[in-house]
């Protein structure tokens, strides 16, 4: 599985093949998740560092924008509704 992007990070890093596979694999599962479990993510580790529910759904919302695929723009609404249903 992506063994030419794993050659290419074995060969212009000090990661040796195996590790180099783990960061990629790594890589892969974070932008797998959905849209649902990465709000909830970021909403638990936000408010883990003590931010407030609007300073969270404003943050989550920002970071969407940069996810590989894009979800649509959601409103600070359907973010709260996907945390707390």
């Amino acid at each position: 599985m992506h063994d030419e992007l794993v050659d290419h990070l074995a060969r212009s890093t000090p990661l040796n093949r195996g590790e180099a596979l783990r960061v990629v694999q790594d890589v892969l599962a974070y932008f797998d998740e959905t849209t649902e479990e990465f709000v909830r993510r970021r909403h638990r580790e936000l408010q883990a560092r003590g931010l407030v529910n609007a300073e969270i759904f404003e943050q989550i919302k920002a970071e969407l924008k940069y996810r590989t695929v894009a979800p649509p723009d959601l409103s600070l609404r359907q973010l709260r509704r996907i945390v707390y249903g």
